[in-house]
């Protein structure tokens, strides 16, 4: 047996039992994150008329607005911060920093007094909660992927890491459906008084379940195996910089790629059909939840997709899609027909679905596992504040600057452009080995085999498979791993 094979089985011999676990695990704080969220933006005036001043009910949602921004704006210190922890430290640390952080930024929100019990301190603490769950996010996306991407088996891989996007997306449906009971129950002024509340409260035991399941967790083999060798990187953020920057700058034009398209189409949509194409707020809505629950369906299709026949065929096929149809869709949107604006929604949501089920696993493939949640953390957190998080208020201020309501489909054409660009320039990396040269050229040790390390969930699977593997032992790191790269 070469050396390489144990290497490339390591994420094949975890049970399933923990593979289950693992996704439940990576899937829960995005789903958390997502529904936190969508809470705060779907009840934004209300949480202006609770923590700002009364004089000025614009000023006041502005306000509200600017402190949605900060989370953004912080979000790259929590991706370095945090990318760094878990590629010194491992993913179970950071994802059960991470989910805790939330939890407990969102009970405070919850319970926090308003400005006329208590002042200025009121926004002042507002601040401050959302400073702590934008740490937490930037943080957040790097720890899963790399998590999920290292449990799941090389051949499931898309399918396995899909589950992240499937998190987010079922955060956004779980918000819209809570909020929508909340204004059903109760009437305007017992939401204002207190009931606001809840949602942000009920966020507060998901998040403690999603802690106690990631405390419950094994690390990923990967990481085990770079413990295990000594060859843990001592400063993954300069490393990035210095030997992944290929990587990290096609990482970026992914996330531009996807994460522009998440925010306009589940986002800025919402206003779009409501202020410039002029239907009624709850049908808009109602589109938002259709596109959602339509992603929910294919995102995990996506991720089986890109297992069957490569990242690149799928990831190329969206965005030319996203290139070539976001005009006419946006033509269509306008239409008068009462159908029309249903079918370009769906069809936009499509199209991001196919990006959402596939962005993931394939950046995840990129990077060595020393540099991996480091690089997908900074880059993820970068593109969201710089262009996701701008977009809306971008293409409000076209539309109104040019008069054009087709700027959202010239706009999103150029974001199709990025992301062909961006998938050209990748190597197809489905079902490679996520250890790379890069991981193991300075190993000192014997590579050992995690199939009978002790302790380990490979450990327990290779009981229940095979009685007489044999181990296996180091003659050449370097070669071993250039051919676990090939393969």
């Amino acid at each position: 047996m070469s050396t390489s094979e144990p290497i490339r089985e390591l994420s094949e011999l975890v049970d399933r039992k923990s593979l289950r676990k693992s996704v439940a695990a990576g899937a829960i704080g995005v789903l958390v994150h997502w529904f936190d969220w969508a809470v705060y933006a779907y009840l934004a005036g209300t949480i202006a008329s609770v923590f700002f001043p009364e004089e000025s009910a614009t000023a006041g949602l502005l306000a509200t607005f600017a402190v949605f921004a900060v989370s953004f704006l912080v979000r790259p210190i929590g991706a370095i911060i945090f990318g760094r922890l878990g590629d010194r430290l491992g993913r179970k640390q950071t994802l059960s920093i991470v989910i805790l952080a939330m939890a407990l930024s969102t009970l405070v929100l919850g319970i926090l007094p308003g400005y006329s019990a208590i002042g200025i301190a009121a926004p002042i603490l507002l601040i401050a909660t959302r400073i702590v769950q934008g740490l937490a996010a930037g943080g957040e996306f790097g720890s899963a992927a790399a998590f999920l991407g290292e449990f799941s088996p090389a051949k499931r891989r898309g399918f396995g890491v899909s589950w992240l996007e499937f998190g987010s997306l079922l955060g956004f449906l779980l918000a819209s459906f809570v909020v929508f009971l909340l204004n059903l129950a109760f009437d305007p002024q017992q939401i204002a008084d207190w009931a606001w509340r809840i949602p942000f409260l009920i966020t507060v035991p998901l998040g403690f379940i999603g802690l106690y399941i990631r405390s419950k967790i094994e690390d990923t083999p990967e990481f085990q195996q770079l413990q295990q060798l000594e060859t843990v990187s001592h400063a993954p953020v300069a490393e990035v910089f210095q030997r992944n920057l290929k990587e990290f700058i096609q990482t970026c034009g992914m996330e531009i790629f996807m994460n522009v398209t998440f925010y306009v189409v589940l986002v800025y949509l919402l206003t779009y059909q409501e202020v410039t194409v002029g239907i009624d707020a709850g049908s808009a809505a109602l589109l938002s939840t259709l596109a959602s629950a339509l992603g929910l369906i294919i995102v995990p299709l996506a991720g089986i997709l890109s297992d069957r026949i490569g990242r690149k065929p799928v990831l190329l096929t969206a965005a030319i899609a996203l290139t070539v149809l976001s005009v006419p869709l946006f033509m269509l949107m306008n239409d008068p027909a009462p159908w029309a604006t249903f079918a370009s929604t769906l069809g936009l949501a499509l199209i991001l679905a196919i990006v959402l089920g596939t962005h993931a696993v394939t950046v995840v493939e990129l990077f060595p596992t020393r540099t991996r949640q480091t690089g997908l953390s900074i880059a993820y957190a970068v593109t969201a504040a710089l262009f996701a998080g701008t977009a809306p208020y971008l293409l409000t201020w076209l539309i109104d600057a040019t008069g054009d309501q087709l700027v959202p489909g010239y706009f999103l054409v150029g974001v199709g452009l990025v992301g062909v660009a961006t998938v050209l320039s990748l190597p197809e990396t489905r079902g490679i080995s996520l250890l790379k040269a890069q991981d193991l050229e300075t190993a000192t040790v014997t590579i050992p085999d995690l199939r009978t390390a002790p302790g380990t969930p490979a450990a327990a699977a290779s009981k229940t498979t095979s009685t007489d593997t044999p181990s296996t032992s180091t003659t050449n790191t370097t070669n071993t791993l250039a051919e676990g790269d090939r393969s």
